[in-house]
């Protein structure tokens, strides 16, 4: 049975990659069932000749209300960064929740039902192209990658590393130390629940014979609230570079 799913799985990464080079590119809806609960949607942003996939977890309470179309009124930084994956054949997928996740004052990234949903997404995408996952926060979505990495060998084994962008204070790496962490902050980052040092104490923590790499980006435009996803705490117009980093650090390259 388990000779049979391989070759199923190998058929269909085949004919996915027929796909890709027979039409054009299009971000694709897939909803990802949850036991007898909404599903979590997510919007797939295909690659060509793809290398892996990201799973891109945004921060304030998570919402994106993607709608059947892939459009949202999110201006979230994955948002709006989206398709610059696909320069780097690198898979995006931005993941939904079907109901707000909290903020800094209270949040539910660390329960259960939000880290079955994300094990749930994991094992999806995996299974539909079969290529590395990495798991990547932003924000308040850095408390849902890294406690997913922190769940035990049974969860980091099914993931390729974990970048983590504008850290929450609280985050902390403590799983397999063999798991590449990237840290990515602002310079000029001023949301208070997000300092530089939660970053830095992310890759400090990590073992010495580890792959972990902080990355600190200048400049931009920073607009509104200092916690904003318009605001330098968003990296906001330095999107491109936040990818390309991102996308270094994926391919090792």
């Amino acid at each position: 049975m388990q000779g049979k799913n391989t070759v199923m799985r190998i058929i269909k990464c085949i004919l996915y990659a027929w796909v890709l080079m027979a039409f054009p590119v299009k971000a694709q809806i897939f909803n990802v069932p949850y036991k007898d609960d909404a599903p979590t949607r997510t919007l797939l942003i295909p690659a060509k000749d793809a290398k892996a996939v990201v799973l891109l977890y945004p921060g304030g309470g998570g919402v994106l209300r993607l709608k059947d179309d892939g459009s949202t009124a999110n201006t979230h930084t994955f948002v709006r960064s989206k398709d610059e994956w696909t320069k780097f054949g690198i898979v995006a997928v931005l993941v939904d929740t079907p109901y707000g996740l909290g903020d800094g004052r209270g949040h539910s990234r660390s329960t259960r039902d939000h880290q079955q949903r994300i094990k749930n997404v994991v094992s999806y995408y995996k299974e539909k192209f079969n290529l590395p996952i990495w798991l990547f926060g932003h924000s308040m979505g850095t408390v849902s990658v890294s406690e997913f990495a922190n769940g035990g060998r049974d969860q980091f084994q099914m993931i390729d590393g974990v970048i983590i962008a504008g850290t929450y204070r609280t985050v902390a790496m403590d799983g397999d130390g063999k798991l590449p962490v990237l840290a990515m902050h602002h310079a000029q980052d001023g949301c208070v629940s997000t300092p530089i040092s939660a970053s830095e104490s992310v890759i400090n923590a990590r073992p010495k014979d580890s792959r972990a790499q902080l990355i600190l980006i200048d400049g931009g435009v920073s607009v509104g609230d200092v916690c904003g996803a318009m605001a330098y705490h968003g990296f906001n117009q330095k999107e491109e570079e936040l990818v390309k980093d991102a996308a270094g650090f994926i391919l090792n390259k």
